[in-house]
C-alpha cells in the first residue's frame, strides 16, 4: 500500500496549550517555526497579510524541502488569542494559542506535531558555490544496488539540499549539516540515519567518499553530477485540452459523516446519456482526485481514457485533503467506504447516469474500501480491483516488507531477524484493547535494540509508536478482506501486475480466485510486466515509479474499459 510523504513529514505525538493571552495587534508578516520530524528538522515560514477590511490571507514555505515555493493556505483566522489555518493543498491544519511571545500549538498533517511560531526572519544558510543541481550515487549492499539522489539549490536563503532514496519511495528528505570546507564535503540525512563525507574536486567531477549508515558497514561511493538543475519529469500520457468530453467540478456531502464534503471532478462522454459510470477510490495515504504521485496522475489518465470509451468517471479528493473537508488523520478504511457511497449517491441522483451501471474502481487500499462500501450498497453495479488485497492485511504487510527489503539489498538473515521483531510489534498492536493499551505495550517493546533491528534510529521511537497505534493502522492490521469478497454478488474484475512488490500478485490473486470460486461473473487476471502502479516495468521496484514515463499501462486501461462496456 502507499503511505508517502505528502508535502511535509509530520509523524509525531503532541498536545496544545489550553489558554491564550490576547493576540498581538499586528498579525501581518513572517512567522517562523521549526518542526521536529522523524526525518529531521524542517523550518516553516508562515507569511500572513491583512487587507484593509481586516481579512487575513497567508502562504506557507518549507525552505528545507522546497525553497522559494509558496504553499497556498486555504483559510487563516485569529480569534480570542487562537491562530488557526488550513492548507488543503497539503492536507494540513494548525491551531495555536498566543503565549505573549509566540503561537504555541499543533501542526497536523495526518498526525499532530508540536509547532511554535515566532515573529522574525529565517536565518540564511551559507552559500556553497559549485554544488547546485542533481547528484546521484549508488551503493551495493548484499548484492543489491541502491541508488541515491541529492538535489542542491541556492536561493536568497542560501544553499540547501534534499535527498531521495527511490528504492524506498522516499523523496524530499531534509538534508542536515550540508558543508563544503575547502575540498571537504559532507552532509547527513536524519530520516535514513546516514551521512556522507567526501572530497569535492569541482562542479563537474565526482565527489568520492564514504557513505555511513548507523549500525551498518561503511561503503565507498561517489556522487556524480547529472544536471545543473532539477531533472525535467516527462509524463506523455497526461491528458491535454481540448477534451472530447465534458469535465465538471462537483461537491458531494457525506450524510454519514459530520463535516465531510467531498470535492471532485466528473467527466461525462459526449451526448445525453445515460452513461455507465465509474467511481475511482484511491490507495492509502491522503490522495488528491488524480492520485498524484511522483509527477504521475494515474486517476487523471484513467478517467480520460474511460470517458473517451463512453464511461462517465467521478474522482474526488480524499476527505480532509485537496478541496474536500473532514478529518483524514482520525479516519479508517471503514470511514472511507462511507465517502465512496456518498459519491455513489451523488451519481445515482443524476439523470445522465445509467441506473444499475455505477461501479467502483479501487486501487490498492481502494480495493479494500470498495467491498466494505458494497456491503452497505445493494445498488452497486460492479467493482474493479486494481492491486486490491485478497488476503488478510497482516499477511499482506509481512509479505510486502519481505519482498521490498530483499529488493533493497537486505540479506536473508537481516530479513528474517526484522520479520521476527516485526511480528512481535504487530502482535502487540493487534491484541491491544485500545490505542492507549497499544501505546503502552510498544513503549516497553520498542527497545533501542529492537528499533535498530528494524532499521530505525532510537530517536524515532515516538514517531513509530504514533504510526503503529493510529486509528487507520489498527483497523487496517486487523482487517480480513476475504469475507467481504465472498459476499460480493455484482460483476467483479480483479487485476494485478506480475511485478507488484507492494501487493504481491501471486498471493493476492490466489486469494481472490478462492473467494470468487462460486461467483457468477468474476474475472481475475495477472498482467505480466506491470508494477503496483500499473506501469510497464523492469523489476517492479519502488525506485522505478518516478523514472518510468508511462503513467498507466494502455493494455490495462483497454481491458478495464472493454470489461465495463461488455456488461453495461
Amino acid at each position: 500500500m502507499k503511505r508517502f510523504i505528502i508535502g511535509l513529514m509530520v509523524l509525531v505525538w503532541a498536545t496544545a496549550p489550553a489558554s491564550a493571552d490576547p493576540a498581538p495587534a499586528d498579525i501581518a508578516g513572517d512567522w517562523i517555526g521549526t518542526l521536529q520530524t522523524p526525518g529531521g528538522k524542517l523550518s516553516l515560514v508562515l507569511t500572513i497579510t491583512e487587507d484593509k477590511d481586516g481579512s487575513l490571507a497567508a502562504v506557507l514555505e518549507s525552505p528545507d524541502q522546497a525553497p522559494g515555493q509558496k504553499i497556498p493556505v486555504t483559510s487563516v483566522s485569529v480569534t480570542d488569542g487562537v491562530l488557526e489555518f488550513t492548507s488543503r493543498a497539503i492536507g494540513a491544519t494548525y491551531k495555536g494559542t498566543w503565549t505573549g511571545k509566540a503561537w504555541q500549538g499543533d501542526f497536523n498533517q495526518g498526525m499532530a506535531l508540536p509547532l511554535e511560531f515566532k515573529r522574525g526572519e529565517l536565518a540564511p544558510k551559507p552559500v556553497l558555490k559549485g554544488l547546485d543541481g542533481e547528484w546521484t550515487a549508488e551503493i551495493v549492499r548484499n548484492g543489491q544496488t541502491i541508488g541515491f539522489a541529492l538535489t542542491v539549490e541556492t536561493t536568497e536563503r542560501g544553499t540547501s539540499a534534499t535527498f531521495a532514496v527511490p528504492a524506498m519511495m522516499a523523496y524530499g528528505l531534509p538534508v542536515a549539516d550540508l558543508s563544503l570546507d575547502g575540498d571537504a564535503f559532507s552532509f547527513s540525512v536524519p530520516a535514513v540515519a546516514s551521512s556522507f563525507t567526501g572530497t569535492f574536486s569541482g562542479a563537474d567531477a565526482p565527489i568520492a567518499g564514504i557513505w555511513q549508515r548507523k549500525g551498518q558497514e561503511a561503503l565507498e561511493t561517489a556522487f556524480i553530477r547529472t544536471s545543473d538543475k532539477a531533472a525535467e519529469v516527462k509524463r506523455p500520457q497526461m491528458p491535454q485540452e481540448p477534451f472530447p468530453y465534458r469535465s465538471v467540478d462537483v461537491s458531494m456531502p457525506n450524510a454519514a459523516a459530520k463535516g465531510v464534503t467531498l470535492s471532485g471532478t466528473l467527466t461525462l462522454p459526449e451526448g445525453d446519456g445515460p452513461f455507465p459510470a465509474a467511481i475511482l477510490i484511491s490507495g492509502s495515504g491522503p490522495q488528491d482526485r488524480d492520485e498524484t504521485l511522483l509527477g504521475h496522475k494515474p486517476f487523471a489518465v484513467l478517467a480520460d481514457y474511460l470517458t473517451r470509451q463512453g464511461i462517465a468517471v467521478l474522482r474526488y479528493d480524499d476527505r480532509g485533503f485537496g478541496r474536500s473537508t473532514g478529518d483524514y488523520g482520525t479516519s479508517t478504511s471503514a470511514d472511507f467506504a462511507t465517502d465512496a457511497n456518498a459519491a455513489f449517491a451523488f451519481l445515482a441522483a443524476r439523470e445522465d447516469i445509467k441506473a444499475g451501471a455505477i461501479g467502483f474502481i479501487g486501487h490498492s487500499e481502494g480495493g479494500l474500501v470498495a467491498p466494505i462500501a458494497a456491503k452497505a450498497n445493494d445498488a452497486l453495479g460492479y467493482i474493479v480491483f486494481l492491486a486490491g488485497p485478497g488476503v488478510p492485511t497482516r499477511e499482506l504487510l509481512v509479505t510486502q516488507r519481505r519482498v521490498i527489503s530483499m529488493s533493497n539489498g537486505a540479506s536473508e538473515a537481516d530479513v528474517t531477524r526484522v520479520a521476527e521483531q516485526s511480528e512481535s510489534v504487530l502482535d502487540a498492536v493487534a491484541t491491544a484493547s485500545s490505542t492507549e493499551d497499544a501505546h503502552a505495550k510498544l513503549e516497553v517493546l520498542l527497545t533501542p535494540e529492537v528499533m535498530q533491528a528494524m532499521g530505525m534510529p532510537p530517536e524515532r521511537k515516538q514517531a513509530a509508536i504514533s504510526q503503529l497505534t493510529n486509528n487507520w493502522f489498527r483497523y487496517f492490521l486487523k482487517h480480513d478482506p476475504v469475507p467481504y469478497l465472498r459476499a460480493l454478488e455484482m460483476p467483479v474484475l480483479a487485476l494485478n501486475g506480475s511485478l507488484d512488490q507492494q501487493v504481491d500478485a501471486a498471493d493476492n490473486l490466489a486469494g481472490m480466485r478462492a473467494a470468487f470460486a462460486e461467483h457468477r461473473d468474476a474475472t481475475v487476471v495477472e498482467l505480466p510486466g506491470l508494477n503496483h502502479m500499473f506501469q510497464t516495468a523492469k523489476t517492479g521496484g519502488l525506485d522505478e515509479y518516478m523514472a518510468i514515463e508511462e503513467t498507466f499501462s494502455p493494455k490495462a486501461m483497454e481491458m478495464i474499459a472493454a470489461w465495463i462496456n461488455a456488461r453495461f
